[in-house]
């Protein structure tokens, strides 16, 4: 009996085989690679697109969007207009003023006959060409190698407007308002500028609460996408079309910085992006500079950052300022592509 007892001892020691499972545990080291992952994050909003769009080429001049942005300088002749109403109303004021523009290295001299300010009224057809008609001509004789954009939603003043020289149709409805300005820049072979507007001029900052639900970056896109589209199935070329996401038409101040902030999102469509935010209203309102013809120096920031996004375009009162900014960032942009130190 005793002999029996000492056997069971024997069969303990396996207990001791279950460490033998611990070095598996030596694994979670592999799972660390993975953090070198986060620089794929990096906004490429920001970041320059992998091939230009195509120029354009006018019969008054080429427009290159693969070299330094073009400034498009606003020449109104209005009584209204929010920042410069009423200073070319006088057709010899008007011509000097584009004149002038040109000296100072302007791209594109962008003529309207109607303010589009929030809460302005629309204005005839007949009103505006009465307006261009001393103009618009003039312009054209004496700067013949300058493209000039008609700045219109209506095709009565359009055709008016090619057909004494003008070569792009700037038009904030995107081609809504009047349904014959597709034909109109088929036919004459215009380029044509498509812009994202909420609502009308006359109440588009009314109600700006209704749209604080939406991503206004995607919103646009869509809008602008759907535009583009249309034109081009209804026969418009789409080397020909340039799109806008519209600063400060029907937006919140937190909706303007947000699309300046994502620019980048319309350039990777393939079109040339023109931005129109100087001497704006939200603007002045970050700077807290109510007065509009002092924002020159918080517009060259928004026309820089426009440009360091990839903007090829940028709308502006403040013409040789805006120039040389374009110039230094092409500069700084090429000598970064080219990996210059």
């Amino acid at each position: 009996m005793k002999q029996s007892r000492t056997t069971l001892p024997e069969t303990t020691p396996p207990v001791t085989t279950p460490p033998e499972t611990t070095p598996p545990e030596t694994t979670p080291p592999e799972t660390t690679p993975p953090e070198t992952t986060p620089p794929e994050t990096t906004p490429p909003e920001m970041t320059l697109p992998q091939s230009a769009p195509p120029s354009w080429s006018t019969a008054h001049g080429t427009l290159d969007f693969a070299g330094v942005p073009i400034v498009m300088g606003v020449l109104n002749v209005t009584p209204d207009s929010f920042s410069d109403g009423g200073e070319c109303l006088d057709p010899e004021h008007a011509t000097a003023r584009a004149d002038q523009m040109v000296a100072d290295g302007v791209g594109i001299i962008d003529i309207g006959a109607e303010s589009t300010r929030p809460g302005s009224e629309p204005v005839s057809a007949d009103e505006q060409i009465r307006r261009l008609r001393d103009v618009l001509p003039e312009i054209r004789r004496r700067n013949p190698h300058t493209p000039i954009s008609i700045d219109t939603r209506l095709v009565k003043v359009a055709a008016f407007a090619i057909e004494g020289g003008a070569d792009i149709i700037n038009d904030i409805s995107a081609f809504r308002d009047d349904p014959d300005m597709l034909a109109l820049a088929r036919e004459t072979g215009a380029h044509a500028i498509l812009m994202h507007m909420r609502g009308k001029p006359r109440t588009m900052q009314k109600n700006l609460d209704v749209g604080q639900g939406v991503d206004i970056v995607e919103h646009v896109l869509a809008f602008l996408r759907d535009r583009v589209d249309a034109l081009v199935a209804g026969g418009l070329s789409r080397d020909k079309i340039a799109i806008d996401p519209g600063i400060g038409f029907g937006k919140t101040l937190e909706q303007n910085v947000s699309l300046m902030g994502h620019l980048g999102v319309y350039v990777a469509e393939g079109l040339p992006v023109l931005l129109g935010a100087s001497r704006k209203s939200f603007l002045g309102r970050l700077t807290d500079c109510p007065d509009e013809r002092s924002r020159v120096s918080a517009s060259l920031a928004s026309a820089t950052v426009a440009a360091l996004s990839g903007v090829q375009m940028v709308r502006v009162h403040d013409v040789p300022e805006t120039v040389d900014a374009m110039r230094i960032v092409h500069a700084i942009r090429t000598s970064a592509a080219s990996g210059g130190r």
